[in-house]
């Protein structure tokens, strides 16, 4: 049983396309090789683009003017794109874009595209440095592989791997650069509709589309666009006991309790008076159930999609209507507190300028959620995120533990790899509270001690359906 922490809430000290980079000060020597590589690699595919624009006006009916030079120009940009030092490069605009699709398909790697590989190989060299289970010989056989672009001795290393270790440890030992061998993956392949994604991850954005087919992101998102609705509902067995016996102002009981409650449609409302005399508001969130990908509650699969890339959505439209019909007063404090997807629509809620005028949305606290490309709408909101490096779900945002890219400087990030559990267990609210309790107590009273303007002693707890529509 191993766990390491660290906490991160860092400036950052490297520059990466505009977006501050660095998970610590020091900044590790290959992971700076890293990011100088991915800069060259979006200057090279920057420049390509630019003369594919140049190539397309030249070629248009104002041009005929000069023929002659107009001629040589095109001739001298069609070297550059083709047979220069950018290699076969074209890219932009409709033309741009098929010239680039036919390259894919004839599998020629222009340099941006190399560079980009070189940025992703070295980057998963760094993290192999930091974590002993991706520097075996299978791991490193999948990389060299996906390198390479070799889809016969990719599928040979996994299947090496699922044989030597299951289908569940090797999603575990890969969860840490999951997101990063997608992209590389989809980089090298021979599928031009998916190598945007390959770029977003890249400059540690949030990849709008799948990783392998490149189908957009929205075209599940669009399944998911239900009015919300909220009603009250009394708690059953379990639920009620688990209430009873999680009274504190404590990740590990607010966790408890969200384990309890599951994933079919229910949030909780607790009211807290608090030792100053204040009454303040703590909503717990429920993640993702996966027995389907669409049923009646925001907690499906198509909903996760939708508050990926979403602020407002079924989930957060019912969330803010529960917050209504319970009475909340107008600036109320609020604690919006959610596990994976409850964490994604906990920060939504708080990027939406409304519902952050309407209350005082005082912390977000999320468990296992990919929310680091989302920015509450109120910087004085206090965001806690607490990941397990071994749960492949958190990096869904396109920053996975490898990733040079930074939290902002305000965000508190808690982070650990804790390996008892396979994934999908390491993504369980269960195994997030049994870890906070006795693995990584630590980070579970620093945390107690952020959000301390929350203890008191509880007045109600009033459990909410939540539904589509």
């Amino acid at each position: 049983m191993t766990a390491e922490t660290t906490t991160r809430k860092s400036t950052p000290s490297i520059e990466l396309g505009g977006e501050a980079c660095g998970r610590e000060r020091g900044v590790d020597p290959l992971m700076a090789v890293s990011v100088a590589l991915a800069e060259a690699a979006v200057e090279a595919r920057r420049a390509s683009a630019t003369i594919s624009a140049g190539l397309s006006s030249l070629c248009s009916f104002s041009s005929l003017t000069d023929p002659v030079g107009a001629g040589r120009a095109v001739l001298g940009a069609a070297k550059s794109l083709t047979i220069g030092g950018l290699g076969f490069s074209p890219c932009g605009g409709l033309v741009g874009e098929g010239l680039r699709a036919i390259g894919v398909l004839g599998r020629r790697r222009p340099l941006s595209t190399g560079l980009a590989v070189e940025s992703f190989r070295t980057r998963l060299q760094a993290a192999a440095a930091d974590n002993p289970n991706l520097a075996v010989s299978d791991v490193q056989n999948l990389i060299a592989a996906l390198v390479a672009a070799n889809p016969f001795q990719v599928a040979a290393s996994l299947r090496s791997m699922i044989g030597n270790l299951g289908l569940t440890r090797t999603l575990t030992v890969l969860a840490p650069v999951t997101i990063e061998l997608c992209a590389l993956g989809g980089l090298v392949d021979a599928n031009p509709w998916n190598d945007d994604v390959a770029w977003v991850v890249l400059m540690g954005g949030t990849p709008r589309a799948d990783p392998m087919a490149g189908i957009p992101v929205q075209a599940l998102a669009r399944f998911s666009r239900g009015r919300g609705r909220a009603h009250r509902v009394e708690p059953d067995r379990i639920l009620r006991a688990t209430m009873r016996r999680n009274q504190a102002n404590d990740i590990v009981d607010y966790v408890n309790i969200i384990a309890a409650m599951g994933n079919h449609g229910l949030v909780l409302l607790r009211r807290i008076r608090c030792r100053d005399k204040k009454v303040r508001h703590v909503v717990l969130l429920p993640g993702t159930s996966f027995a389907r990908l669409s049923n009646a509650t925001p907690q499906d699969v198509v909903s996760c999609f939708d508050n990926l890339v979403h602020i407002d959505t079924t989930y957060t439209r019912a969330v803010r209507k529960l917050l209504a019909d319970a009475e909340v007063p107008e600036g109320s404090e609020v604690m919006l507190v959610g596990h994976s997807l409850g964490g994604i629509t906990a920060i939504n809620l708080a990027c939406d300028p409304v519902t952050a005028a309407m209350y005082r949305l005082t912390h977000v606290v999320t468990v296992g959620s990919p929310i680091d490309n989302k920015r509450p709408a109120d910087p004085a909101t206090k965001v806690i995120s607490l990941v397990n490096e071994c749960d492949v779900i958190p990096c869904l945002d396109g920053r996975g533990p490898a990733c040079p890219v930074g939290v902002p400087a305000s965000w508190t990030e808690f982070t650990w790899r804790e390996e008892t559990y396979d994934f999908p267990l390491s993504h369980a609210p269960q195994t997030y509270a049994a870890t906070l309790l006795s693995i990584v107590p630590d980070i579970r009273e620093r945390t107690n001690t952020l959000i301390a303007a929350y203890d008191g002693d509880v007045i109600a707890d009033r459990p909410y359906a939540v539904r589509d529509n």
